[in-house]
């Protein structure tokens, strides 16, 4: 089974800029993402209740053509298909996850364990 995470649109203030921004967890969850000028979607941040804000800076890897253009789909309807974006989100923080800190991701259930125990 599949976890709940309810994904959400939303806004950040000027000091944190983006070009899209994801709630989750009852805002305890926060993602930011940017774009790159191939139109490749990237986590810059993410920031956790208990935890902070992890800065990805410049050392996030993209997602490919296709998950990017879907992630841009999906933030473009009124309402986001949680299945959908769930699986693009955790498939971003998979690729990130040894510049994520390993225990807020383990807390708040955002490691796919099943591509997780794939990768060992």
């Amino acid at each position: 089974m599949k976890p709940e995470f309810d994904f959400f649109k939303t806004s950040m203030g000027d000091s944190r800029q983006a070009d899209y921004y994801l709630g989750c967890h009852d805002s305890s969850v926060f993602l930011d993402f940017n774009t790159t000028k191939d139109n490749l979607i990237y986590l810059c941040r993410i920031s956790f209740d208990g935890y902070g804000c992890c800065n990805l800076d410049n050392n996030s890897k993209c997602l490919d053509g296709q998950l990017s253009n879907e992630f841009i789909e999906q933030l473009s309807k009124e309402k986001l298909d949680q299945e959908i974006i769930t699986k693009i989100v955790l498939e971003l923080i998979r690729l990130n996850m040894d510049i994520i800190w390993k225990d807020a991701l383990e807390e708040y259930n955002l490691i796919d364990q099943g591509r997780q125990a794939k990768l060992y």
